[in-house]
């Protein structure tokens, strides 16, 4: 915002410049295709809800995910407004096991967007997310690699790239590739053996 001002002739006294996570952009990282199944575990407010459902296409679904009652009812609401008729809001919890409510061996690609470290039980979690994804399925993780001015996780919540890499490099993925994600984020994508 403040660059755009400034762009138009405004002074700006006080800036942060500060990039967060952008769903077009860190979304092309994620190499989906039409047709493919994808979950977005923690889909919140449905921020990445309409970039995944264009990209996967009408032959494709989206499940998006919620632990949050209420957010599921409005990622519904928001998909019959936007005429999203591909993506399937469900109310789930994947820090339980088949708490997801997917099949086994369904998903090509399991999305998890400033989720991991709001998890108790990641373990249980990275087992959740290996039922459900087919072999050779996509991991994609993006997550806060900082807490900035009071944004993110606190600092004893804070999941590194490293240890979100053993975590699920011990839980049947391999590591494949980093990916930018955002000035204060990482973006680690994993593939389901």
């Amino acid at each position: 915002m403040s660059e755009k001002l400034a762009h138009f002739g405004f002074r700006v006294l006080y800036t942060i410049p500060m990039r967060f996570v952008i769903p077009e952009v860190v979304a092309s990282q994620f190499h989906l295709r039409p047709g493919d199944k994808v979950a977005d575990f923690g889909a919140g407010s449905g921020f990445f809800m309409k970039v995944l459902s264009d990209t996967v296409g009408p032959t494709g679904r989206v499940y998006a995910c919620e632990i949050q009652k209420p957010l599921v009812e409005k990622l519904g609401d928001q998909c019959r407004l936007q005429a999203l008729e591909n993506i399937e809001p469900l109310w789930c919890d994947i820090e339980a096991v088949n708490g997801s409510k997917i099949a086994t061996d369904t998903l090509d690609a399991g999305i998890l967007v400033n989720t991991l470290f709001q998890l108790e039980e990641r373990g249980v979690a990275a087992v959740e997310l290996q039922r459900v994804l087919r072999a050779g399925g996509k991991l994609l993780i993006v997550d806060w690699s900082e807490t900035v001015a009071g944004l993110g996780p606190t600092p004893d919540r804070l999941v590194t790239a490293d240890d979100c890499k053993v975590l699920f490099e011990s839980h049947g993925f391999v590591f494949e590739r980093e990916f930018p994600a955002g000035e204060h984020h990482y973006g680690l994508a994993f593939r389901a053996v």
